[in-house]
C-alpha cells in the first residue's frame, strides 16, 4: 500500500520550507503499512501552562496521515488533501519526545482515513487521531 521505494530521505526532504520543519518533525521508519515521525516537546510547542499544545500534536498527526496517503498513490496522477482530522489528548507532555505512528483503516479509491497513536518516550498514549483524506486527480 505505501509505496516500497519511498525513503526517510525523502520524506525527510518534504519538510523543507514547511511547518514540519518548524516544529522539528522527523520521520523515522516506513514501512509497507505504517509511517512513523518523531517531535520535541520545547518551547516551540508548548501552550501557556508548558504542556505540549494540542494543535502541536494534531500538526504531527496531520503530517503523519497526510504523507502516508501521498505515499499510497500514483502522485504523478492524484494528490491528497485532508478532508477532516479529529484528536483525543489523553496525557500531557512537558518535554523530550514525542513518537507517532499511522496506520491505514480504509484505504479507497477517492477517500482514505487513517489513525495516528501519539506516546511519550515511556510509550504511554498521549494522543490518538484520524484524519479522512480525499483523493483527488491531477488535471491536464
Amino acid at each position: 500500500m505505501i509505496n516500497p521505494l519511498i525513503t526517510l530521505e525523502q520524506l525527510n526532504k518534504m519538510n523543507n520550507n514547511t511547518m514540519m520543519k518548524h516544529l522539528d518533525i522527523e520521520f523515522t521508519e516506513v514501512g509497507q503499512d505504517f509511517i512513523k515521525a518523531k517531535m520535541p516537546v520545547d518551547h516551540r510547542h508548548h501552550q501557556p501552562y508548558g504542556l505540549l499544545h494540542g494543535g502541536a500534536s494534531v500538526a504531527l498527526a496531520e503530517t503523519l496521515g497526510s504523507v502516508a496517503a501521498h505515499c499510497s498513490v500514483d502522485s504523478s496522477k492524484y494528490f491528497c488533501v485532508g478532508l477532516e482530522i479529529n484528536a483525543n489528548h489523553i496525557k500531557g507532555v512537558r518535554d523530550g519526545y514525542v513518537y507517532g505512528i499511522t496506520t491505514p483503516i480504509h484505504v479507497g479509491k477517492s477517500t482514505q482515513v487513517w489513525e495516528i497513536k501519539i506516546t511519550n518516550e515511556h510509550q504511554e498514549l498521549v494522543c490518538v487521531s484520524r484524519i479522512t483524506m480525499a483523493i483527488l486527480e491531477k488535471r491536464k
